[in-house]
């Protein structure tokens, strides 16, 4: 059985590298286990700071893990990722 924590490092390493493709990102020290800050990535793009939770699951998951965050990215297994967000932000981050 792999370990829950690797499985979810390499996770948020591989959505930190997509996310470096539209702006800034970065993994935030101890994910998972900060409480100062919520959330396991900052992105920022076009100045906008965000907080992104990053989940890697074979169910689809359950809307609370988008609490603490202003989307959410879930991982399956073998499929690309699926990033989750209110139209509201969506509209924001993609209108010109």
């Amino acid at each position: 059985m792999p370990n829950p924590r690797a499985k979810g490092k390499k996770t948020e390493y591989y959505i930190r590298n997509l996310l470096r493709l539209l702006g800034s990102c970065e993994r935030v020290p101890c994910s998972g286990n900060a409480r100062a800050f919520k959330g396991d990535l900052v992105f920022t793009h076009q100045g906008q700071t965000y907080k992104v939770e990053v989940k890697a699951c074979k169910k689809f998951p359950p809307a609370d893990w988008l609490k603490n965050a202003d989307f959410l990215v879930v991982k399956p297994d073998r499929k690309p990722p699926l990033v989750i967000l209110l139209f509201d932000l969506f509209q924001k981050l993609f209108t010109k």
